[in-house]
């Protein structure tokens, strides 16, 4: 005797309908706040039609996407309980959403990388064209670069450091690699 769709199936029936063994249902739970079966007094199981669809959409997810779980958690998290549902009812709209929000996705993370990119080269422009203006008075100046003299002992003894400016140029150089070094990261 077949149920009605509406009914309440035991994790037997649905184990045997997605064609995963039990265990895989209870691991999934586990791992998957939003699967919430009722329980009934011994724990046994009762899954809801709509917990049947989610099961099946994050099998698709697992199975046929080839996602981790990490992956599915960050897609229902991201997209809701609703989503999963959809595909797990074979709407496959859903499916193209997904596919159609991560193209875009990618496609503003690699403007954004662009702009990112294109800001460091007019930046390290405008450094070259300041630190050669700076080696410059400092040649002048029989001096090195960032106003030190070319002797280490005259320093010592004259107690000179850097210059407040040279100070906030090196400061700056320092975000910069900084920055970059994020971006670097975030590439990756």
């Amino acid at each position: 005797m077949d149920k009605s769709p509406d009914a309440f199936r035991t994790i037997s029936e649905v184990a045997d309908e997605l064609d995963l063994p039990q265990h895989v249902l209870r691991f999934w739970e586990t791992r998957f706040s939003q699967i919430k079966p009722l329980k009934r007094g011994g724990g046994r199981r009762y899954y809801r039609p709509a917990d049947l669809d989610l099961l099946r959409g994050i099998q698709h997810l697992l199975y046929e996407e080839g996602y981790t779980i990490k992956g599915v958690q960050k897609i229902l998290r991201q997209n809701g309980v609703q989503f999963a549902i959809a595909i797990g009812t074979g709407d496959l709209s859903a499916l193209e959403e997904m596919s159609k929000r991560n193209q875009e996705a990618a496609h503003a993370q690699a403007e954004e990388a662009d702009k990112a990119s294109q800001q460091l080269r007019e930046n390290a422009k405008s450094d070259t064209m300041d630190e050669n203006v700076l080696v410059g008075e400092a040649k002048a100046k029989g001096r090195g670069l960032f106003n030190r003299s070319k002797n280490a002992k005259e320093d010592a003894i004259a107690g000179e450091g850097m210059s407040r400016d040279n100070r906030t140029l090196l400061q700056e150089a320092l975000f910069d690699l900084l920055e970059c070094k994020r971006l670097l990261d975030q590439a990756r």
